[in-house]
């Protein structure tokens, strides 16, 4: 542990005690659930890291290089540990000002108490006011904590969450945006090959060479497979309309969130107007706004993650009652690394109602935090974890390396300076 912290020098809080990397066997308890004096945590401590994409994300609204995100670990005074993981956003440090934040309301607190942490950092702490950004950070702790206290009782996370409703989950093939007709078809082949059956694609920057794409994959993955797209809000409700009957004759699976999701009656409106069944993915930051998509039936799929809502029990109690509304659930990402994958994997593990072909940017990772390569970074299906809490175990010289990177080069931004300023050609854009 301590070439960790010599290698980074930027501990959020002070070490107070040795940490036990190594994990109890399942149904091995290390920690007492009752009697005795109570668990308490005793570091909170965090690291930015940047771990670069293979090629350039591209999409109406993203152009991306890699992924910026925070490891967060939390340690008890009994030695042991659990680890999480913040997602950035457009500003990673803003996340980490709210993690910091919220060190001194959770340390000397008990593990297990979850929802009284995140009422006691949400609401006293006045993070309500700034939610997005709380439950970005929030997410991370929460991750640890979950792991933590999988670690203590000698179950995986899935088991906490109510046990298995299924032992594999399928993910999707994420196809690059613009590419040559050859590329994308070359792409294709090789996903067919490797067992995908369901094809992302983004939308909602050109419509005629997006059909032709449409067209093409369809082509080259058969009848059979799936195809998904995603306009990230690019298109006005008659545009949408327009353009989903267009690619619709090659035959879609779900077009997430073509339309602007603020008013939510766009989504509303559009969904009477169509017959390509609908995701909800931006507009589904906060539990309230997820919940008003779920009870006013806005769409037919919650394209979400626990880092958007703040916690796996916000994101898995969501996914629930979007069940009782006759809604599926697909586990979103915008980029993240193993611990966020899998802590997603377990929750789908043990949710009613999920699609086939989760989001995933494994895939497209050159490297992670994990010693452990993800399943889906070389394939679509997942089995259960093996282990207790998340079942997976961090590789410290890698957080070391990933977060030397993002101090020499800096966040992975979710845009770049040269999709702005159309208006303005003359626009001196600053260096970056």
């Amino acid at each position: 542990m301590g070439q960790l912290h010599e290698a980074l020098g930027e501990l959020t809080a002070p070490r107070a005690v040795p940490i036990l990397l190594t994990a109890p066997t399942v149904g091995q308890s290390t920690t007492p659930i009752s009697g005795g004096a109570p668990v308490r945590i005793s570091a909170i401590d965090s690291w930015i890291v940047s771990v670069p994409y293979t090629h350039r994300e591209n999409s109406a609204q993203v152009n991306r290089d890699g992924v910026t995100d925070i490891i967060v670990r939390v340690a008890t005074d009994e030695g042991l540990v659990g680890w999480g993981e913040s997602c950035s956003g457009a500003n990673v440090e803003s996340v980490q000002e709210v993690l910091r934040a919220c060190i001194p309301i959770a340390l000397g607190r008990d593990p297990w108490i979850r929802e009284a942490l995140w009422h006691d950092c949400f609401r006293r702490g006045v993070w309500n006011f700034r939610e997005s950004t709380f439950n970005f950070a929030w997410a991370g702790i929460d991750m640890a904590l979950w792991d933590l206290c999988g670690k203590a009782c000698g179950q995986p996370v899935y088991n906490l969450l109510g046990g298995l409703r299924r032992r594999e989950v399928e993910y999707f093939y994420y196809l690059p945006y613009g590419a040559a007709p050859e590329v994308l078809e070359t792409q294709c082949r090789a996903g067919v090959a490797a067992g995908y059956r369901v094809f992302y694609v983004k939308v909602g920057v050109d419509i005629a060479r997006e059909a032709e794409a449409i067209a093409l994959i369809r082509q080259t993955i058969g009848p059979e497979g799936r195809i998904r797209v995603d306009a990230n809000e690019a298109w006005t409700v008659a545009e949408a309309t327009r353009n989903l009957e267009r690619l619709d004759a090659w035959g879609l699976d779900l077009a997430e969130q073509p339309v602007p999701a603020d008013p939510v009656a766009n989504m509303i409106e559009l969904k009477g107007r169509t017959r390509v069944p609908l995701a909800a993915n931006e507009g589904l930051w906060r539990v309230a706004d997820a919940w008003e998509v779920i009870t006013r039936r806005a769409c037919d799929v919650l394209c979400f993650s626990p880092y958007w809502v703040g916690s796996l029990g916000h994101f898995h109690r969501l996914a629930s009652v979007a069940a009782l509304e006759g809604l599926a659930t697909c586990k979103h990402t915008h980029g993240e690394l193993g611990l966020a994958a899998v802590a997603g994997q377990h929750a789908l593990l043990s949710l009613p109602h999920i699609v086939e072909g989760h989001q995933q940017t494994a895939a497209m990772m050159a490297g992670d935090i994990l010693t452990e390569s993800l399943p889906i970074a070389t394939g679509p299906r997942w089995g259960v974890p093996a282990g207790p809490g998340l079942g997976v175990e961090v590789d410290e010289d890698q957080v070391a390396h990933y977060h030397e990177h993002y101090r020499r080069h800096g966040q992975f931004l979710p845009y770049t300076l040269d999709s702005m300023g159309a208006e303005d050609p003359e626009w001196p854009r600053p260096a970056r």
